[in-house]
């Protein structure tokens, strides 16, 4: 039985561990994902050990004390993303001055046929905007039906899980389609203009991921979120990125992201909003992401049903609101 929980704090340990390894290679940069999970784990297993082991021991002492550690360091990566600590975006009043955006962000998953799902999550929140990643010529196809309502829209069909579109009620300028790093790999960037006539920039991501069947390091996916972090900071106006980043919320990566451009997480203080993966329970993390300038509140976000994706959508309604940026921060960059 010491045995058992001694190798059971070994691999947490490693587990919490190798994401200080200074390498991107997807081994190691894939455990920042799991935090949850480990921390969970971490916790089940001291449970267990202090109702089972003697605590006397000097080999029960030292289980003990790296879970300790383990549940310390992934408490403080994920403790943000929980309702514990204090929100860094403020609520957004309940005026209705036009100058709200919600967002309708959902990864449909290239072989997935149940666009009817989505269509009618788009009828009941009725979104300004509406961004599908992972859409082929096919979903192009079922989305025309939202030709009459969304007269606005960006279409890059693709078939290597890498197509997106953009559906807006609203007029959209400046539009661009870009590859930021890899050839293959869009990005779509375009004013949105509010019904109040402010203007707000908009980013949609989409890098691969750092896995054994795309990109074994991280660097391609980092190196996207840096460009579009510098190019926010540059431009220095109200600006929204939006998509799936495949990336968690807590990652050095997406903090750096956070530290450049100086956006703000809505998620931060009400909750983790896990989309992925929608079919496994065990294995669920934050990738679907919204950020924004500091001069945005949030009137809402939620974590939508399933669409037969290996994602959940994402619904987040925004409210420009200048003044707020006052009265709110993000982490705020440092030199490193």
């Amino acid at each position: 039985m010491p045995l058992a929980f001694g190798c059971a704090a070994v691999v947490l340990l490693l587990g919490t561990l190798l994401p200080l390894a200074p390498s991107d290679h997807w081994m190691v940069r894939g455990f920042d994902f799991p935090r949850l999970q480990l921390l969970l784990a971490a916790l089940g297993a001291l449970g267990g050990a202090l109702l089972l082991l003697d605590r006397s021991a000097l080999s029960t002492r030292l289980v003990l004390a790296g879970l300790g550690v383990v549940i310390a360091w992934q408490s403080w990566w994920i403790l943000p993303y929980t309702p514990i600590l204090p929100r860094e975006v403020l609520s957004a009043p309940a005026t209705d001055d036009g100058r709200s955006l919600r967002i309708l962000n959902a990864n449909v998953l290239t072989p997935n046929r149940e666009a009817d799902r989505l269509l009618a999550l788009v009828r009941q929140h009725a979104p300004d905007l509406v961004i599908t990643l992972e859409s082929d010529a096919w979903w192009e196809r079922q989305l025309a039906a939202l030709a009459e309502d969304f007269p606005f829209a960006v279409k890059h069909p693709l078939d290597n899980l890498y197509g997106m579109h953009l559906y807006s009620r609203l007029e959209l300028r400046e539009v661009s389609v870009e590859f930021l790093v890899e050839p293959d790999k869009p990005s779509i960037h375009a004013d949105v203009v509010l019904r109040s006539g402010d203007v707000v920039r908009l980013h949609v991501l989409h890098p691969a991921p750092p896995s054994p069947t795309e990109n074994e390091e991280s660097t391609p996916r980092d190196r996207e979120l840096v460009v579009v972090a510098r190019r926010v900071a540059r431009e220095g106006v109200p600006a929204i990125v939006a998509g799936d980043l495949n990336d968690v919320a807590w990652s050095r990566t997406t903090r750096a992201f956070r530290r450049i451009s100086g956006m703000l997480d809505p998620r931060v203080g009400r909750g983790m909003f896990n989309t992925y993966h929608a079919d496994r329970w065990f294995m669920r993390w934050p990738l679907d992401h919204v950020f924004h300038t500091d001069d945005f509140t949030v009137r809402r976000i939620e974590r939508l049903p399933g669409i037969g994706s290996d994602h959940f959508p994402l619904l987040s309604e925004l409210h420009f609101e200048p003044a707020a940026a006052a009265e709110q921060e993000g982490l705020g960059a440092t030199e490193g």
